[in-house]
Order: C-alpha cells, then sequence, then structure tokens
C-alpha cells in the first residue's frame, strides 16, 4: 500500500496511502496516471498538466476497513512534478492526518530506446495523533519499455524511522508491470519489497473510460500476515484536467 497503512494489524498508522489533495508525482500525458498503484510510475506531467486522483482502499471482511485518499499532481517543466498529499483518513481508526509535500524528477528520457530514469522525494509531516515528528521516503528507479509496449519499473527506497515501521528505517526495491492490451485497457502490477506498512504485491489493471477519465483497480497482498487478513482491495479513479 503506501507508507503507514497495515490493515492486517490494527490500522492506527493506515496511510502513506496518500490522501493528496494536492500533488505527488507522475503523469506525462493526458493519459498517464502518477503511479501503478502504490509504487511511482516512470511518468511525469508536462509543465502546466493537472491530474487529480481518489484512492478508495478497502476490505470488506474481518478486520474491515476502508480509506478515501484524493490526489493532485501538477507539472512544473524540467521533467519536474512537485505536490502537497494528506494522509491519515480511515474507517475505523484513529486518523493520523500527515502532509506530504513531494518531488519527482526524471533525469533521462531516452524516448525511442524505452529507458527512463526517475528519482523523487516525499516529505511525511503528522500534525494529528502523530507517532514521529518528521519522517521521509527517497527512491530512484528505471524503466524500460519494450517492442511489445511492455514497460518494466525497478528501483530502490528508502524509508526513515518510524514512516513505515515503529522505531526502525526500511529499506529495499520498488517494481513495477504495466502491459496494454487495448488502447483502453491495461493489466498492471506493483510491488514493494519488506514487512512494514508498504510492503504489498498490487496487481491489477486500468480503465480508460473516457479521454480524460481512468479507472483502476487491484488487489492487494502483504508480504506477511496474508492469512491473517493483510489483504485488501484497491480502487481509483484518476482525471486529467487538461
Amino acid at each position: 500500500m503506501c507508507a503507514g497503512f497495515r490493515p492486517g494489524t490494527h490500522l492506527p498508522l493506515l496511510f502513506a496511502l496518500i490522501f493528496p489533495p494536492i500533488l505527488f508525482l507522475g503523469v506525462t500525458t493526458a493519459n498517464a496516471q502518477q503511479t501503478l498503484f502504490n509504487v511511482p510510475s516512470a511518468d511525469v506531467l508536462d509543465k502546466g498538466k493537472v491530474y487529480g486522483e481518489v484512492d478508495v482502499p478497502f476490505r470488506l471482511t474481518e478486520p474491515r476497513f476502508s480509506s478515501f485518499v484524493p490526489r493532485v499532481v501538477v507539472g512544473v517543466g524540467g521533467r519536474v512534478e512537485v505536490g502537497l498529499n494528506l494522509t491519515g483518513n480511515i474507517q475505523p481508526g484513529v486518523d493520523t492526518t500527515t502532509l506530504v509535500p513531494a518531488v519527482k524528477w526524471k533525469p533521462y528520457d531516452g524516448g525511442e530506446n524505452g529507458w527512463r530514469v526517475v528519482v523523487g522525494n516525499n516529505l511525511f509531516i503528522p500534525v494529528r495523533n502523530r507517532s514521529y515528528r518528521v519522517g521521509n521516503y527517497a527512491y530512484a528507479e528505471v524503466s524500460k519499455t519494450l517492442r511489445t509496449k511492455t514497460r518494466l519499473t525497478a528501483g530502490g527506497y528508502h524509508f526513515t524511522k518510524n514512516v513505515v515501521a515503529p522505531d526502525a528505517q526500511r529499506a529495499g526495491g520498488q517494481f513495477g508491470f504495466e502491459q496494454p492490451v487495448t488502447r483502453k485497457f491495461t493489466i498492471q502490477a506493483d510491488w514493494f519489497t519488506g514487512k512494514h506498512t508498504n510492503g504489498y504485491f498490487t496487481p491489477g489493471f486500468a480503465y480508460k473510460l473516457s479521454p480524460k477519465l481512468t479507472g483502476y483497480f487491484g488487489y492487494s497482498l502483504g508480504n506477511s500476515d496474508v492469512t491473517r487478513g493483510n489483504h485488501f482491495f484497491y480502487g481509483e479513479v484518476g482525471f486529467n484536467f487538461n
């Protein structure tokens, strides 16, 4: 999921599922998205482009929960996006409202050769029911688009103490897979390695409902405690404003 979420446990940090009402990372054209599900995509919005999204993770069986996570992304030029996310909204559970300013930069875009390099950083600033004062998520990743239009993404991450694990830092790998099937339908998946509140594998799909509106649906499986309920549905709706 995103930092701070553990449905298989008691839900206190249910969020680094970013509720972002402003910006975070990743879109390149009017049809791209900022993340696959949780792992940042290799896309970056063009200057002046605006993308909004609502994420709705939920579980229908015990331990039940639901969450509402809005997000807006803006391109600022120079292959850079900057933003602000608001995380921490969960039902039932204790709201752990957190401001998450973020930036993503694509230092290399190989165009026709299919290679891209992306780096980014998110700053976590808890403002309600906080268990730490400030935290950070930094990452770097490389993507390659094949002749079949398959795009593979691989990179590494680092979370500072308490962001995704109590009293501990976490580092590991983050991976993505995208395979367009038709102009409207894409199979995709992403994965954060490690045992922490971001450690999930999420396979699913994206469907373009209109030129500006896209729906995403997946199922997140925890890297641990799956048999104890650490799995849930993951839905998103994304909208390109221009």
